[in-house]
């Protein structure tokens, strides 16, 4: 049954995202860089809605009060693509992921973050691609979004330890920004590399 719902999820993937995507792609050239977010984020939380109906995998959120009002880091754990797509939906403030360059270029994804207005990094420019994303987030700041990384780089299994990257910390102290650190246990729901989605919190 899992397994089932699982390639539901799949269906619903294919039937609302291209025709959401496809509708965005029209309305963003005419929109607002915060309104482009949002409407982004509206695919978000309809996704986190069909998840929980159809696979069961539901969320509790503690410490929401300790959000600031102000500028903000997230520095969080990646474990799935649950996260991904849960942050934008349930965060308060615009989020501006920090990512690679190289996926500008992927088609219509990459299309998609571009006019999103992430930072992206670029990995070929060595110690000076950290220069860019200070000059790149500070803006982003500055119109009220705020900056998200995931310091291990890479989806690490549940229980699991990467090599921490100090990007984020670098960033918060070069900005001078507080640092909201996230802990989550997606990869039991939503496990890395795998097909099927399990029932859980």
């Amino acid at each position: 049954m899992r397994f089932i719902r699982s390639l539901l999820l799949l269906l619903y993937f294919v039937l609302y995202t291209v025709p959401y995507a496809t509708a965005c792609f029209i309305a963003f050239p005419f929109m607002r860089p915060d309104a482009r977010y949002w409407m982004a984020a509206g695919w978000c939380k309809s996704t986190l809605w069909v998840v929980r109906w159809l696979n069961g995998i539901r969320y509790r959120i503690e410490g929401m009060e300790n959000l600031p009002d102000g500028p903000a880091v997230l520095l969080s754990k990646h474990q799935s693509a649950w996260e991904t797509l849960a942050f934008p939906a349930l965060m308060p403030k615009p989020l501006c992921y920090v990512f690679k360059r190289e996926l500008l270029y992927v088609p219509f994804f990459g299309w998609a973050l571009g006019m999103l207005h992430m930072v992206n990094i670029n990995r070929k420019e060595g110690k000076h691609a950290f220069d860019s994303v200070i000059r790149q987030g500070k803006k982003r700041l500055a119109e009220g979004a705020w900056i998200i990384m995931f310091p291990e780089g890479t989806r690490t299994p549940v229980g699991k330890q990467g090599k921490y990257k100090t990007g984020g910390a670098r960033f918060a102290i070069e900005t001078g920004t507080p640092v909201v650190p996230i802990a989550h246990n997606a990869g039991h729901v939503w496990p890395r590399n795998s097909f099927t989605k399990f029932p859980g919190v």
